[in-house]
């Protein structure tokens, strides 16, 4: 995830260019249309499910039905991410990404067997049937996921144009000292990211799934059967984790989105421009945020839908690692720049072995 993130960076900060804006001077632009539909698409659902997560959250700690919080939250994350500026939304996801170690507190919590868990994380099982490599490919798509590699990219043009590199011709290029604290920077966030997403499924496993609940449809439902399994702090935690969770996911999810589709059709974009200057770009995150809290009143099961949409990912994310590679090998669109030879061998390898993990679902 590190080297891939890394090599999403790398393209934006030497081209100057969001992900889209890149892989348009290699592909044609119908490829670009219906990679950016199909992430929109996925990034829509994932949405609609961290809204209802985030409103069943709110309804068990204040007792206030979560349709009421649907749309405050849809609404209040929609109208931020259009009035704040760049910089302002990167300094509150910041401090949000702290809502995460809910996660990690819970799993002290719930008190594991902790030389089990070693042992089970060091020395895996090899998934058996269907549904495990179902399962398989829908945590790829999560980890190594389709609208991260957008949000990297152009996240990197944002901070060249706060620094007052407007024109592109500004932005191309990096000097050794960006990309290598850019090196560490994305280090750093994937590896706690990671951290984070081993604790929660380790939460999982060890009270939902090892008391057999493993056909929860629901955030709520989830919170409600932890609470007897693994206590009210545990509960009360996971609860909090999952309003900040959403408020860290939604724009990001909606904006990326937006970033693909306005790059592919040369819409002017950026969350450093008001609306009037990027209409189509913030109508991207407006009907994005829309679909999302229609999906809540429409009934869909926000857990099945966050599932599929993971599986989704994990299918279309290699082939949009082999459109990254074949950007960040070229010299000229990398500004003789492109990524080393280490980076591309491991990116190369992690798409390989996600279309391996999706033929397998398929075939076993």
């Amino acid at each position: 995830m590190g080297c891939v993130q890394f090599m999403c960076a790398r393209i934006g900060m030497v081209t100057g260019r969001g992900l889209a804006g890149a892989l348009r001077k290699k592909f044609p632009r119908w490829v670009l249309v219906i990679f950016s539909l199909a992430l929109l698409a996925a990034n829509t659902i994932n949405v609609g499910s961290d809204l209802a997560g985030m409103s069943d959250a709110a309804d068990m700690l204040t007792g206030i039905n979560s349709h009421w919080f649907v749309v405050l939250f849809g609404i209040g994350i929609a109208y931020a991410t259009i009035q704040f500026r760049y910089h302002q939304i990167a300094m509150i996801l910041k401090w949000l990404a702290l809502f995460l170690f809910a996660y990690v507190i819970t799993a002290f919590v719930v008190g594991p067997d902790w030389r089990a868990v070693v042992h089970d994380t060091f020395i895996p099982s090899w998934p058996k049937g269907h549904g495990a490599w179902q399962n398989l490919v829908a945590i790829l798509g999560t980890t190594i996921s389709p609208y991260l590699f957008f949000w990297q990219a152009s996240e990197e043009v944002e901070e060249e144009k706060a620094m007052g590199r407007r024109m592109l011709r500004q932005r191309e290029g990096a000097t050794g000292r960006e990309i290598n604290n850019r090196k560490l920077d994305v280090g750093v966030g994937t590896f706690f990211s990671n951290v984070v997403m081993y604790f929660i499924i380790l939460t999982c496993a060890l009270t939902l799934h090892a008391h057999g609940m493993q056909n929860i449809e629901t955030s709520k439902q989830a919170a409600e059967a932890l609470k007897p399994l693994a206590g009210s702090l545990a509960y009360t935690l996971y609860t909090v984790g999952l309003i900040g969770v959403g408020l860290l996911a939604i724009p990001t999810l909606s904006g990326s989105g937006a970033y693909a589709l306005a790059e592919t059709f040369h819409w002017r974009e950026g969350l450093d421009l008001p609306f009037k200057s990027a209409h189509y770009f913030y109508g991207v995150v407006i009907l994005s945020t829309l679909l999302g809290i229609g999906m809540d009143f429409a009934g869909i099961n926000p857990v099945r839908a966050l599932f599929w949409t993971a599986i989704i990912n994990g299918l279309l994310a290699p082939f949009l690692l082999v459109g990254i590679l074949l950007a960040a090998c070229d010299r000229k669109l990398m500004q003789n720049q492109p990524s080393s030879m280490l980076s591309r061998v491991v990116v190369g390898l992690t798409a390989v072995a996600m279309f391996a993990a999706a033929i397998a679902m398929f075939v076993i």
